[in-house]
């Protein structure tokens, strides 16, 4: 008689991986919310919110990998469900579990591929405003000294919610790639 895949440890396993997945993406989507309202919030109070247009599109990416990675949680619950059906009667096929997870993979790799780009996008804003800056302390006239545009902590939170998301989404990649081995590798 072949031997039986051993359902009860897999469905314990998709639990466990499923639940740290989901929390630890939260978690990190709550920073990303965060510091991207933050961001925003501080940016239109800031005095000199007009240099910082460069970090426009850096933004934007990080916002689209954001919901990119709001998604990602709604697959991890799924992943969770999952989980919990394999240790029932009706339990999902191979097929429907293994296309539960590949869905997860394809969202956090675009979320990769626009948190990067994002990345990108903001290091070079940033790369440039530092090559502005004039050596030494700048003691301005006002608002007509164009000389020195020191880069700010506002502008250092957007990489930061940036970095974050871009590592959510290396996370939700990494723990679906394993349960995805784990899946094929029953008999």
């Amino acid at each position: 008689m072949p031997d039986q895949p051993d359902f009860p440890l897999l469905s314990l396993g998709m639990r466990r991986i499923g639940w740290i997945r989901f929390w630890i993406q939260t978690i990190l989507g709550v920073v990303v919310i965060g510091v991207l309202l933050f961001n925003n919030v501080g940016s239109s109070l800031a005095r000199n919110s007009e240099r910082a247009l460069g970090l426009g599109p850096g933004l934007s990416l990080t916002t689209f990998a954001f919901f990119l990675l709001l998604y990602s949680l709604w697959q991890g619950w799924l992943i969770v469900r999952a989980g919990r059906a394999i240790n029932s009667p009706a339990r999902p096929s191979r097929g429907e579990t293994s296309r539960l997870l590949k869905r997860g993979l394809i969202v956090d790799l675009l979320g990769l591929v626009f948190s990067s780009v994002g990345y990108q996008s903001l290091a070079g804003a940033l790369f440039v405003q530092a090559s502005m800056q004039a050596p030494g302390i700048s003691l301005g006239v006002g608002k007509f000294d164009m000389n020195n545009y020191p880069i700010t902590s506002l502008e250092m939170l957007s990489v930061l919610s940036n970095t974050q998301v871009l590592f959510a989404h290396l996370i939700g990649l990494i723990f679906s790639l394993w349960l995805l081995q784990r899946i094929y590798r029953l008999k």
